[in-house]
């Protein structure tokens, strides 16, 4: 669980997990969380690394581009940690 915490210390992961937890599809591109989070492609990736590696979402590689979600097991820590930091969406 620390692991956890030390990934969503960052504001930009926790924001990151926010955009992806919060997208109707329930899935979301990469290249949907540049612009959102007004990062570049690189520091997006770095950040999507860590989330994936603790595993609080999942990586599906779909040609060129990467496509995440909250990992499934995960949802229920997730939804808890969102709603107790009410992190703006937009």
């Amino acid at each position: 669980m620390a692991e956890d915490f030390k990934a969503l210390a960052d504001p930009t992961r926790l924001r990151l997990l926010s955009l992806i937890a919060s997208v109707p599809e329930g899935e979301v591109c990469a290249c949907e969380l540049n612009e959102p989070l007004d990062r570049s492609q690189a520091t997006v990736s770095h950040h999507l690394s860590v989330l994936t590696k603790v595993g609080l979402i999942t990586r599906e590689q779909r040609g060129k581009w990467a496509w995440f979600q909250v990992a499934p097991e995960r949802a229920d820590f997730v939804r808890s940690i969102l709603d107790q930091s009410a992190v703006p969406v937009s």
